[in-house]
């Protein structure tokens, strides 16, 4: 009973979480609800890429998809349109500048060495006087991470950590030009060119703007996310943008939050009637579902479309079946004469088979939609695995503590309470059986 309390008390401290961050953490809501941005990119052909092809498209697709999640969002749209154009779709974002500014870069990091005359100094252009670079062949495809951070003077910087390869070059080339500045380019312009003053081994390497104020905290946050994102695999241009209004509108959030209320009704109706007590029990637990699940999708960040909201009720009422195998195998230990202790305990033992069974599979599929999916799909399949997860704790957890707190070890007096009657109960049977048994050999109690 001890450790009945505990898990009581756990499932209290649960309850008392997710309410909290139910009410502390906005809810998201989709481009259908709350509208948001549309914008239109076209792949441009490079020196290097003269023909845009299926693959490249795929993976532009995927860098798109990268850069819009990591502008803080999530159930975008990356969608090709024809042969060389896709449709980006962003829930929430209703002033999109700085979204353009980021989809259109092609966030190419490239570090690059002096050219020298031949005394051995820096060459300049012979109109601009500007100092002459040239590729050292170590790029943002080098990178392993880049995070931001400040240096010694306060300002601003961007922090990277190359790869094996990444940290061998950026080594060789430091010792290389030790005296002699190194220019680093982002996107084809110079962001700064500092003079190497000793070799730099361990693959880390900073950078900071240039100028007296160097980045500004902005510059450098969307620096970090471009190189962590990756380098688009070919140039695109934003050739239509607009930002659209919800297609559903107030009336419809209304209607569906109508709908979802009378269907979670029904369900809770139905599991009262059918199984009356432990009905009613599977109704709190469902209901500390609801809580639990709600919250998680705060925290996971799920933006809610009107579909999201149709699968989050669905959820619910599917969330009762794992309780109603419970039920049904405790009913028929209940028939088979076992007290009721035992019976509890061998109704959820005896389906814990069919419901890890049923639910296993559908766990499988997430996983596989997660991994080979886009992000819509990515979002729906671990929309669908959490609330599985969340939907066995609450039937095989929350349920039983519930069934053994309330029930304790005592025998069931009420069959009525299980939505038996009293000669369905085994025990019931046997007594009847010996009464009739002593009335005719004339045996009194």
């Amino acid at each position: 009973m001890k450790n009945k309390l505990i898990m009581f008390w756990v499932i209290v401290a649960i309850i008392i979480a997710s309410i909290i961050v139910i009410t502390k953490i906005p809810t998201k809501l989709g481009l259908d609800l709350v509208g948001g941005s549309r914008i239109m990119l076209e792949a441009k052909t490079t020196k290097s890429v003269t023909k845009i092809t299926p693959d490249t498209m795929t993976r532009l697709q995927t860098a798109i998809e990268k850069r819009v999640n990591k502008l803080g969002v999530s159930e975008t749209s990356v969608a090709q349109v024809g042969d060389k154009r896709l449709l980006v779709e962003i829930p929430g974002v209703m002033d999109s500048k700085e979204a353009e500014k980021i989809l259109g870069k092609t966030a190419q990091l490239e570090f690059k060495q002096p050219v020298l005359d031949k005394n051995g100094i820096q060459a300049r252009d012979e109109k601009t006087k500007a100092p002459l670079w040239e590729s050292a062949d170590l790029t943002g495809e080098d990178l392993k991470d880049a995070n931001i951070g400040t240096n010694q003077a306060g300002q601003w910087t961007v922090s990277l950590e190359f790869n094996s390869r990444g940290a061998q070059k950026f080594g060789e080339l430091t010792e290389k030009w030790v005296g002699k500045p190194m220019a680093i380019y982002f996107d084809g312009e110079e962001i700064s060119a500092p003079v190497i003053n000793e070799p730099i081994y361990g693959g880390r390497a900073e950078i900071s703007g240039g100028g007296d104020s160097g980045f500004s905290p902005e510059e450098a946050q969307s620096m970090v996310s471009l190189l962590k994102a990756g380098a688009l695999p070919v140039p695109s241009e934003i050739i239509q943008e607009n930002t659209v209004g919800p297609t559903l509108g107030a009336v419809s959030i209304d209607k569906s939050k109508t709908a979802s209320i009378i269907g979670i009704a029904l369900v809770m109706i139905f599991m009262l009637l059918m199984y009356r007590l432990p009905g009613l029990i599977a109704d709190i637990a469902l209901v500390i579902y609801g809580l639990i699940l709600f919250a998680l999708f705060k925290v996971f960040g799920v933006v809610l479309t009107l579909a999201g909201i149709a699968g989050f009720v669905l959820s619910i009422g599917m969330a009762v079946d794992a309780n109603i195998l419970i039920f049904e195998r405790t009913k028929e230990e209940l028939r088979a004469g076992r007290n009721l202790f035992t019976a509890i305990n061998s109704g959820f033992d005896r389906a814990w088979t069919s419901i890890i069974d049923s639910n296993m599979t559908t766990m499988l599929t997430c996983v596989i939609l997660y991994f080979l999916g886009t992000s819509v799909v990515k979002g729906f399949a671990l929309t669908l695995f959490i609330g599985i997860i969340v939907s066995l704790f609450t039937a095989i957890t929350v349920t039983r503590n519930f069934m053994h707190l309330i029930f304790g070890t005592g025998e069931l007096k009420y069959p009525a309470l299980f939505g038996l009657r009293k000669e369905e109960i085994g025990q019931a049977a046997v007594f009847e059986e010996t009464k009739r048994e002593k009335a005719r050999f004339g045996i009194l109690d």
